[in-house]
């Protein structure tokens, strides 16, 4: 699930709740760092502490001592007087000569390698030029880490007669169980103020989003062919306030271009439709007026013919007039809209009563039920299925072998569903777009207003018409409209 695709809502919900986890994560970081940091300082201050204390007693023990004060004599001066220290302190010393072997340790059992006997060159070579004389080394053993301190021991005259080694251990067991007592306390803290996020995170946005909402579903909903009702949000932000406003300023504009719109449209209409109607008169005055023409020039009471011409003539002027009437009921059938007579009948017997008009034969009927109950207009629908019907008998063509019409009428859930299909020569892709227009049509006579006054029933009904067709292999019209 891609983030942009979220909902306003939902990007708020998820963003609250980030910045909780994140906050926390940070907080957590932060704590186990400064734990960290008072680690390191306590034990170089405990370190530092130490040092300075046993350092008083060395000095305190070279004061009082009856040896003469050498490098020599360490071993006798602090024979058993390192003990003692080593036990006050509970801290190991080590006293080794300036070359760096050892003279004399509080440490029991000595191993006899070189790292114990002796010191490194390095550390020699820190102690000696560092400002301080004091040389640190932090490094870790089996799983444990140490502190080894480096420095002086002087006589009463400041002469350098030892260095000093006090290797400490960084026991941390305490300070991490008080860090792990501190971070199960800010865990269950942590959980509850999480819980508490999504609660208020999921109130808040639905509280941010809630005019958002109203806004979008009245959007959704504006259509240009009906009347839109404004938005009415109270109590919301100077935002959402704004654009309120701005949707019911479009709404009274477009309520404004849909009144032109509809002005404009119906003005164009009609002066299509008398363009259209002109031009189909005029197509049968004038056979009518040169037969009239013809008629006064070769007018002659005494010809043996007269009554077969006259009867001629009447033959030319009564179908022409019929043409004529058949215009004006196209017309008036168009601009007639489908009565809203909405009654409950038997889909199937009617269609079978719009059916019994033809006396073709290759026409079939076939229903999925006996009997299937809706809400329609009779007439209409008969009007509707014999113009579909008439139409497929049209586009047979003269030399075809098997012509075919199938009529077929089922229910899919709450809908009525009627096809049409014939084998017929089809429709061909550049008028597919057009077929449902007014005045539009391929045939050398008729309106071209069948297929249109078809689409305009269904849409009054709530229904519709598709098809589906194929040049040269027929075409399948599909009436599709509501039970209820």
């Amino acid at each position: 699930m891609k983030i942009k695709k979220l909902s306003l809502r939902s990007r708020i919900f998820i963003a609250m709740i980030l910045l909780v986890l994140i906050a926390s994560v940070l907080i957590a970081a932060v704590t186990i760092y400064q734990y960290n940091e008072e680690a390191r300082d306590y034990h170089r201050e405990r370190l530092e502490r130490k040092e300075k204390a046993i350092r008083k007693s060395i000095d305190f023990t070279i004061q009082e001592t009856t040896y003469p004060v050498t490098t020599e004599n360490i071993p006798l001066i602090f024979k058993d007087a390192i003990f003692d220290i080593d036990a006050v302190h509970s801290l190991q010393i080590n006293l080794y000569d300036l070359e760096g072997e050892l003279l004399k340790s509080s440490k029991r059992t000595i191993l006899r390698d070189s790292s114990d006997r002796c010191l490194s060159a390095e550390v020699l070579n820190a102690l000696s030029h560092t400002a301080q004389h004091r040389y640190v080394v932090k490094q870790e053993e089996n799983g444990q880490i140490f502190q080894s301190s480096y420095s002086y021991i002087t006589d009463g005259k400041f002469k350098n007669l030892a260095i000093l080694n006090l290797p400490y251990l960084e026991n941390d067991d305490f300070l991490n169980r008080e860090l792990n007592e501190f971070l199960m306390r800010l865990g269950y803290a942590y959980l509850a103020l999480i819980l508490a996020a999504i609660v208020f995170a999921y109130f808040i946005s639905k509280y941010i989003t809630k005019s958002l909402k109203t806004i979008s579903d009245k959007m959704n909903e504006t259509r240009l062919e009906k009347r839109n009702k404004k938005i009415q949000v109270e109590s919301t932000s100077e935002e959402i306030e704004t654009l309120v406003n701005s949707y019911n300023s479009m709404i009274d504009e477009l309520e404004a271009s849909a009144v032109k719109l509809a002005t404009s449209e119906r003005e164009q209409a009609w002066r299509e439709m008398a363009k259209q109607v002109a031009h189909e008169i005029k197509n049968p005055l004038t056979p009518m007026r040169l037969s009239v023409q013809s008629f006064q020039r070769k007018f002659d009471p005494n010809d043996e013919n007269i009554h077969q011409k006259v009867q001629e003539y009447s033959n030319t002027l009564i179908q022409q007039i019929d043409t004529m009437s058949s215009i004006a009921s196209a017309f008036s059938n168009f601009a007639k809209m489908p009565a809203q007579k909405s009654e409950q009948l038997d889909v199937v017997y009617v269609i079978k009563l719009a059916l019994d008009i033809f006396n073709e034969d290759y026409i079939s009927f076939e229903a999925e039920q006996n009997e299937i109950i809706a809400k329609f207009d009779r007439t209409q629908l008969i009007r509707v299925v014999t113009n579909l019907v008439k139409n497929s008998i049209q586009a047979m063509p003269e030399d075809i072998d098997n012509p075919s019409i199938k009529v077929k009428v089922f229910s899919v859930g709450d809908e009525v569903k009627i096809t049409i299909e014939d084998n017929g020569i089809g429709i061909s892709e550049e008028t597919k777009a057009k077929i449902f227009e007014p005045k539009f049509t391929t045939k050398s006579s008729g309106m071209g207003l069948g297929l249109a006054m078809v689409k305009n029933i269904m849409e009054t009904f709530k229904g519709s018409i598709t098809f589906t067709s194929q040049e040269g292999e027929g075409t399948i019209f599909t009436l599709t409209f509501p039970k209820a």
